[in-house]
Order: C-alpha cells, then sequence, then structure tokens
C-alpha cells in the first residue's frame, strides 16, 4: 500500500515538474522486426551510459488497473535503470497535451499512454512526438491517429463476448437449460469512449443470439456512483423481469451494481454479473460469489512489457511486429498475437490472452495481478 500511496503522489506532483532532466539522444520511433517468438527477456539496463527517461500518462490514478499500470512500470524501469515520469491527466485531454508538450522539452527518450477518453483530440500531441522521433507505446486505449509503436492490450471484443456468454450460461442452468424471456441491464462505462464501444460490440454480438432478451442500457461512466444510480433505476423500473445484469468493467463499477442490488433486498448471484477488467475490488465480489464472470485485463504484464520493448528501442535491439506470435510458458498472457494497428495511423497491436475468473482461473491464483500487487 505504501508503494502505491508513493506512485499516485508521485503521479499528481509531475503534472506541476517543468524542470528538464537528461536530453534524448537517438531515439527512434521505427518498431523494427522481431526473430522470434520468445517473450521479452529479463536482461539487464541499458548498456549505454546514459540514463534513459520514459514519460508516462495515465487516465486516472484513482482506478486499481492504473495502479497496476504505474506499478509494473515504475519496477520494470527500476530494473533497467531508466527513469519514469508520472503525470495523472485525470481523463482530461488538455492535460495529457500539456504533459507532452512538457515531456518533450524535458528530453524524454520514450512515451507512454495508459488511458485516454477523448483519443481524437490529442492526436497532434501523438504527433509531436512522432516528429521528434519519440517511440510512443499505448496501454488500455489507443490514439486515434498518429504513428504508435506499440499498442498493447487485450481483446475487447472478444473479452466481452467470452464474459456475456457465460452470463448466459447461468441463466440457462438456472432455468432448466433455457433461456427465458426477460430483462437484461447492461451497466456501460462512459459512451464517448472507444473502451466502451468495444464493450458493447462483443456484448451485444451474444444478446443478439437470443431475441427473447430485452436490454436495458445505463451510463455507469466508469464509476461506482453512477452504476448504482443507474442499476437502481433500472431494477426498479422492469423489477422481476430482470434476469441478469452486465457490467461493462466490474472492477470500477461492480461494487454499485451489486450494492444497488442489495439494497433491493435481492440476491447479487441472481442476476449473474459479469463484464471484463477485475481490479482488486472484483477479486473480493467474486470470492464471495456476488460476480459471476469476469475476463481479466492484464494490466501489469502489459506495462511490463511497454517499458521492456521500450528498452530495447533504446538499445537498438528488434521488437516484435505484425504477424509475430509472443509466448511465455505459464502466462496467462499467453500466447499474445501481434496484429496491424486499427486505431492510429500506422503501428501495431499487441493482444493479450485474459483469463475469465473464476471459469478459467481461482480468484486466489497468485498468477493474477490482483493478487500480486501489495
Amino acid at each position: 500500500m505504501k508503494r502505491i500511496l508513493s506512485l499516485l503522489l508521485t503521479a499528481a506532483l509531475m503534472t506541476s515538474l517543468l524542470a528538464g532532466c537528461g536530453g534524448k539522444s537517438g531515439s527512434s520511433s521505427a518498431a523494427g522486426t522481431s526473430s522470434g517468438s520468445a517473450a521479452p527477456s529479463a536482461g539487464s539496463a541499458s548498456a549505454s551510459q546514459e540514463t534513459k527517461t520514459i514519460g508516462m500518462v495515465v487516465k486516472n490514478t484513482s482506478a486499481e488497473y492504473i495502479q497496476a499500470f504505474l506499478i509494473g512500470a515504475q519496477d520494470t524501469c527500476d530494473k533497467y535503470g531508466i527513469e519514469l515520469k508520472t503525470v495523472d491527466a485525470q481523463g482530461d485531454s488538455l492535460k495529457i497535451m500539456d504533459a507532452i508538450d512538457n515531456y518533450i522539452v524535458q528530453g524524454i527518450d520514450g512515451f507512454i499512454l495508459a488511458g485516454a477518453v477523448d483519443l481524437v483530440t490529442l492526436v497532434p500531441g501523438i504527433e509531436k512526438l512522432n516528429e521528434e522521433g519519440i517511440p510512443v507505446f499505448a496501454l488500455d486505449t489507443c490514439p486515434e491517429g498518429g504513428h504508435v509503436d506499440m499498442f498493447i492490450t487485450n481483446d475487447l471484443v472478444d473479452s466481452s463476448k467470452k464474459a456475456a456468454e457465460q452470463m448466459v450460461q447461468g441463466i440457462k442452468e438456472a432455468n432448466n437449460g433455457e433461456v427465458p424471456e426477460g430483462v437484461i441491464i447492461e451497466i456501460t462505462g462512459a459512451l464517448v469512449d472507444m473502451y466502451t464501444t468495444e464493450c458493447h460490440e462483443g456484448f451485444s454480438s451474444v444478446m443478439e443470439q437470443y431475441p427473447q432478451l430485452t436490454v436495458v442500457q445505463g451510463e455507469g461512466n466508469w464509476n461506482n456512483d453512477d452504476s448504482y444510480a443507474r442499476t437502481s433505476d433500472l431494477l426498479t423500473r422492469y423489477g422481476d423481469d430482470v434476469v441478469g445484469i452486465y457490467v461493462h468493467t466490474p472492477d470500477i463499477m461492480g461494487s454499485g451494481a451489486v450494492a444497488a442490488v442489495e439494497a433491493a433486498g435481492l440476491d447479487p448471484a441472481d442476476y449473474f454479473i459479469s463484464g471484463i477488467c477485475i481490479g482488486k475490488e472484483g477479486i473480493e465480489l467474486l470470492k464471495q460469489g456476488k460476480l459471476y464472470a469476469v475476463v481479466e485485463q492484464p494490466a501489469l504484464d502489459s506495462a511490463m512489457m511497454a517499458v521492456e520493448y521500450l528498452n530495447k528501442i533504446f538499445n537498438g535491439e528488434e521488437i516484435p511486429q505484425v504477424g509475430d506470435t509472443i509466448t511465455e510458458e505459464g502466462a496467462l498472457w499467453s500466447p499474445a498475437y501481434v496484429i496491424e494497428n486499427e486505431f492510429a495511423d500506422s503501428g501495431a497491436t499487441m493482444i493479450l490472452q485474459g483469463p475469465l475468473v473464476p471459469q478459467d482461473c481461482d480468484p486466489n491464483d497468485s498468477l493474477l495481478w490482483e493478487n500480486r500487487i501489495g
């Protein structure tokens, strides 16, 4: 906990820092090519005597998966002797743009964007980084323009589909193998967010197979207060017709949905509450049986891999390219597939795997990042 608080304080303070640090030397935005399918090696610190610096902007440090990004990035930077600068943009695209400008002045060698809401407004900032030859990595969401060397994510559409299918399976098992007529409550993230669009796409691809189910939607807006209010309103409106609740991201909206069910005097287990992204909050709800099926987002590993690959770029080494498959024995994210980036103007996307918990992986599994951080 002390480590998380320290990282949060650092992130908050960095928005006001204007003092420069070591200038970049010879950084390149070219992704290079991959010569094999092995995962990034642990290695040692950069052979260069000059300390490299990575500038990182996170969407909001209050979210647990963002805390995992910060911990994964900091730990890996420490391993390689890289300086990490962080800024908490608090979901504000203008703060991201200001941070990028400041980072360029400070002479960073690499940049990581770990989440954003408006992915179009910040494109000019990404293009500035491109012009300076600063490699760009993205986590969680990807800029919709400019060159992004690597967008590291899990397949949001496929993960959402997997969670929705399991929710339906639970409904079937409770109704003698049949899917009855009824209402499914869908608690979304912010409707303007790319992440929400992909979560809804995967969920809807399953719901379309069951015309007897009516989907009613409430905007949870990535927080438990809105999730509680929307879930409560829809439970009141549709009452006994509700047979399931799908929450886009239970790590930051699951508690609100569960609390609304319990406040109505109902049992969360009866609604097969499912979605993607667990977080430490979600792990506890899974252990209590209040969440039914959640696909984990490999947040910690994705941040570690971003720094691993930036370090390779700093050293003139190749990183994976489109068409590669990256494997690591025993890793929950393996195998990972590298495909073309469909969001930015150019670059690659690495798709990591995520387990369905508790169906594929016990909530107490030590490999889940929620159980790996303090």
